[in-house]
């Protein structure tokens, strides 16, 4: 054995206990590390050495070069985009997933036999959102990989409408895809699936400063496109405002008029666990799929999100990504494996997390950590308001605060000078966007570390931020 190699074998648990001390500095100091980085960074490239130097060594060369650009997208003050933290149960899990490194695919016969964990914790997460045993589920590395699985079966459906088996002969079909607000995930799923962007219908949005989608214009749009099979994918839970398309209307649609129905609940299926948002989401239970990504609002770290897809499609499901040229994988309408249920052949056990979360936290603490976002989401858009010059840009609906700002002759410019001083004080980082076409900002709460005081120190940050903004009226 190469005697680095051999020597960290020789050392392993004074090793890992070094490197655990690194993890336990890092996770201690999560609410002063800064949450941005504009330090210019000049990359300086070396050639790989011969000699390897060892894990310890290795250790203090990775926190020399680039320990200063880890920030804390996982810590309390971290609102950009949607990402989550991670709870203390799904950091030790994680690291076990690393250290059994098992490829969970077949629940029988010899070898790895983990994927019995991950149907139990996707078992689990039906229990959680309220979801009936209707769905076969698997994880996949995020959102863009569940929506891109969902849609996979979904073109199967649609392709099979027109006598096309797409798994078998290609695309020989055009399938259009109805949508008011999709995520870009769900533009390059399309992408990839061969289907086209460009063959996505915009549905109208409500009036009202609304993102959901017109269930009126919906119907007529199906009605005007029924020459093509159809894909419909709405929202439970929009990007800049939390909005959510009426599920109950669309599937009574879909007891009218054929097409295959996904949601995307990266974020907002966790409305399911609080009584006080659960009704977001009623009807979502008689989707043809759903998108729900564990690595926001769950609280395990990235890669991590669930394909829910429903069992009557199961076959198009196997049709779709079974290994049909593999005879030593065995019979998959016989021997249930992922193999022949998602994309990848090679997973890492990211099941583990979630389960290990549901486990030591349950229902109730899953409840905590969405209600007690939802009254940071409140909390922050109440303080907000006494800030000038800013303003709502949209209503509170769950999670998200979307503001923009008021009285200003050029509010892009406004806006960037802040989100820039914001990102250079390294104490509360926020996302820029675009709503109704007005430049924003935007907080989204999903972090279970986030505290009330870290909402008033994050208003705090942002009065200051406007003291040094030359722009702001006096």
């Amino acid at each position: 054995m190469y005697i680095a190699l051999q020597h960290d074998l020789d050392h392993i648990q004074t090793l890992l206990s070094l490197t655990s001390e690194k993890a336990l500095h890092y996770l201690s100091s999560l609410g002063e590390t800064q949450t941005s980085n504009t330090t210019p960074v000049k990359i300086e490239t070396s050639s790989l050495e011969t000699e390897g130097k060892g894990l310890e060594n290795t250790l203090e060369s990775f926190y020399r070069t680039h320990g200063a650009h880890i920030v804390a997208s996982s810590g309390p003050k971290y609102w950009g985009f949607v990402t989550g933290g991670t709870t203390p149960a799904a950091i030790a899990a994680d690291w076990l997933s690393t250290v059994f490194d098992q490829n969970p695919q077949g629940l029988s016969g010899n070898g790895d036999l983990s994927a019995r964990i991950e149907i139990e914790t996707i078992g689990w997460m039906k229990e959680l959102f309220g979801l009936p045993d209707a769905f076969n589920g698997g994880f996949v590395s995020g959102a863009t990989m569940a929506n891109f699985t969902c849609l996979a079966v979904g073109r199967q459906w649609g392709g099979l409408q027109k006598g096309n088996d797409i798994a078998r002969t290609g695309l020989q079909t055009t399938i259009k895809v109805l949508s008011a607000m999709p995520h870009s995930s769900t533009l390059k799923s399309l992408s990839m699936l061969g289907i086209g962007s460009s063959n996505i219908i915009p549905v109208k949005t409500l009036p009202g400063n609304r993102e959901a989608m017109d269930i009126e214009d919906l119907k007529a749009c199906i009605q005007e496109y029924q020459e093509f099979p159809l894909l419909v994918v709405s929202s439970a839970g929009t990007v800049n405002t939390a909005d959510f398309d009426d599920m109950e209307a669309i599937a009574a649609l879909q007891k009218d008029f054929p097409f295959f129905w996904h949601i995307d609940a990266a974020f907002g299926g966790f409305a399911a666990c609080s009584e006080k948002s659960k009704y977001l989401l009623k009807g979502w239970e008689q989707a043809d799929s759903i998108t729900v990504d564990c690595h926001k609002w769950m609280n395990v770290p990235y890669d991590s999100a669930i394909y829910l897809i429903h069992k009557k499609h199961s076959k198009l499901q196997m049709a779709t990504f079974q290994n049909s040229n593999a005879p030593y994988l065995g019979d998959p309408e016989s021997n249930f494996s992922y193999l022949n249920f998602g994309p990848e052949n090679s997973r890492r056990l990211r099941a583990l997390p979630a389960w290990f979360t549901l486990k030591a936290y349950g229902k109730k603490g899953y409840e905590s950590i969405v209600e007690n976002n939802l009254e940071h989401a409140r909390l922050f858009a109440h303080l907000l308001e006494q800030t000038s010059p800013f303003v709502l840009a949209a209503s509170v609906r769950l999670n998200i605060v979307c503001f923009t700002v008021k009285d200003q002759a050029e509010p892009k410019a406004f806006l960037d000078q802040v989100w820039l001083k914001l990102n250079q004080s390294g104490k509360l980082f926020l996302s820029p966007t675009v709503y109704n076409g007005q430049p924003c900002l935007r907080a989204a709460f999903v972090n279970w570390r986030t505290t009330e005081q870290d909402v008033t120190e994050g208003i705090e940050e942002l009065k200051k931020t406007l003291q040094q903004t030359s722009e702001f009226p006096e």
